[in-house]
């Protein structure tokens, strides 16, 4: 039986629309035990010239060669989380998404292409001044559904149309080229330099495909920046209470942790924002950032602070530092330890006390000259030695200036005392926007669109305030909302409104942390109730000996 996404009422398999609401419903590929429906990336990566290379040197050092090849693509697959799902002579087929989901997907594989096509140019020098041989990589990447399951041999399968496009765009691409398919470049819009190059004629697909053609991706950028950002709406009580955090610690000189809780997209990093404008003539701010992927990130974005505030060349960091923190009696003993957190090493030749010490240090006597606000941005990438530094500190920190802000959807899942037992420690739970002040923010995002498409905007996004941007943002990008003068007006009637690629992304990584007994049981739940409402529903529809295994979240 198939669940109706709009009304939940089951059909038959073969169904192509709902018996109760004559809505379309989703087609299905069967899938066997042990196999699973997921979105990913895929890329293919090929390159040309190894036939040349075959004729000017013997077997032994092609296969050299090529294993050297094959080690450096892996590994830049890999850095980034991705999976290398096989070698086809001298292709080789990489997967993110599988076997863990994350939000980034997308733009993991975006960056690994990059990544694949600067490896092979490093090790081009080194097959050009031994053999007077280079190798071109040809890159293809595409976003879409797949099933995945096992082969008998425990290995990982992945098939689909996404990956038959995959290989199709790389061998369309030229030499040297990565080219990107329209639904990956929707993920990752804000963080790569790309051109257009119009639609592809590939083999195999009755339409043209849409490809965009990589020329750079911007370091540490989100795949896609919140562009449609409308006037504050509905967060009134938290901003209040984040303002009178900085006034306490101004006023009585200590370091108080304010920590915003709340899923994706309920405008946790907003509300810190919003409160930065008020504050920033009083205070120093200071903004460090949990990378999602890579090696030695522990504390990077502590790495992150610093390296902004001393802005000094590597060699010149401890001098810089120690300068800075001059009142200090142990500002040599500081600087150095600082420096080597930052010089490369990240912390790793340091206990994590030490780091604690010095990075203390470092933020008081910042402090001294004037109030600091410390940001750590993206702490759901964060790992337990950076939070354990983070408690620490705000504990010993004395007689300065620091407000500390953070936010994480799941903190209290990892640790339920968070802020427990600490005079100087605000913790706020952001919920979603009433339907009211849903309405507010989608009338600032489409001002003048009608009543009807308004209401069905406010209803998909269920008080999400990203989850409202976003599904504004698709409607305006595919031409279903427009503009005419001063007003937007739907061009045609919103029957139905489709989850944005982008919210798919995130709502994917957050299912792909429950466990199987927690999947079924909302799997269920979401074929009882009505379209997506299933906060409540899970409980309800545990068969016996389910609730214990699923914890409330």
């Amino acid at each position: 039986m198939a669940a109706c996404p709009n009304c939940g009422v089951e059909n038959p398999d073969r169904a192509r629309f709902c018996n109760a609401c004559g809505s379309p419903l989703p087609e299905s590929t069967p899938t066997v035990a042990g196999e699973v429906r997921k979105t990913v990336t895929v890329i293919f990566c090929d390159v040309t010239g190894s036939t040349a290379l075959g004729d000017r040197l013997d077997p032994e050092a092609v296969r050299r060669v090529m294993s050297r090849y094959f080690a450096a693509m892996t590994e830049a697959i890999e850095r980034h989380s991705g999976t290398v799902e096989k070698f086809i002579g001298d292709a080789v087929m990489a997967v993110f998404g599988i076997p863990t989901t994350y939000e980034d997907d997308a733009l993991r594989a975006v960056r690994a292409a990059g990544d694949m096509r600067e490896a092979l140019r490093l090790l081009n020098k080194e097959l050009e001044r031994d053999h007077g041989a280079t190798l071109v990589c040809r890159i293809g990447v595409n976003t879409g559904e797949v099933v995945a399951g096992e082969t008998s041999a425990r290995q990982a399968l992945v098939t689909g149309d996404a990956v038959n496009v995959a290989a199709r765009l790389e061998q369309a691409a030229t030499p040297g080229e990565v080219l990107i398919a329209g639904a990956t470049l929707r993920l990752v819009r804000d963080a790569v330099v790309s051109e257009a190059m119009g639609p592809l004629e590939l083999k195999g697909k009755s339409v043209p495909v849409t490809a965009h053609r990589l020329l750079a991706v911007h370091a540490g950028a989100a795949g896609v920046a919140r562009r449609l950002d409308s006037p504050f709406v509905g967060r009134e009580r938290p901003l209040a209470q984040l303002l009178q955090a900085f006034e306490d610690v101004v006023a009585d000189r200590n370091c108080h942790l304010f920590t915003v809780l709340g899923p994706p997209g309920v405008g946790k990093s907003r509300l810190v924002r919003e409160a930065l404008g008020s504050l920033a003539e009083r205070a120093t701010v200071v903004r460090g950032r949990c990378l999602s992927y890579g090696e030695g990130i522990t504390f990077w974005p502590l790495v992150e602070i610093v390296r902004d505030v001393v802005g000094a060349d590597p060699g010149d960091l401890a001098s810089s530092i120690e300068a800075l923190l001059r009142e200090d009696a142990s500002a040599s003993e500081v600087a150095t330890r600082v420096a080597q957190l930052v010089g490369g090493q990240t912390g790793l030749a340091l206990p994590a006390e030490e780091v604690g010490w010095a990075v203390r240090r470092f933020l008081e006597g910042l402090a001294r000259a004037k109030p600091l606000v410390v940001v750590l941005d993206d702490l759901q990438w964060g790992e337990s030695s950076l939070l354990d530094l983070v408690d620490q500190d705000t504990d010993w920190s004395r007689d300065t200036p620091i407000l500390i802000c953070m936010a994480r959807p799941d903190l209290l899942d990892l640790r339920s005392d968070w802020g427990g037992g600490k005079l100087h420690a605000t913790t706020v739970a952001l919920e979603p926007l009433t339907p009211q002040e849903a309405e507010r923010l989608v009338e600032n995002l489409v001002r003048g669109v009608d009543d009807s498409a308004r209401a069905r905007i406010v209803d998909a996004a269920e008080g999400n305030p990203l989850f409202a941007e976003e599904t504004v943002a698709m409607l305006v990008d595919d031409g279903v909302i427009r503009r005419e003068g001063d007003r937007w007006v739907a061009a045609s009637d919103l029957q139905r409104v489709s989850v944005p690629p982008t919210i798919q992304a995130l709502l994917a990584a957050r299912l792909d942390q429950l466990n199987d007994a927690e999947r079924a049981l909302l799997g269920r739940a979401a074929a009882g109730v009505p379209r997506r409402r299933v906060s409540v529903a899970p409980f309800d529809v545990a068969q016996p000996g389910e609730r214990g295994a699923c914890a409330p979240r």
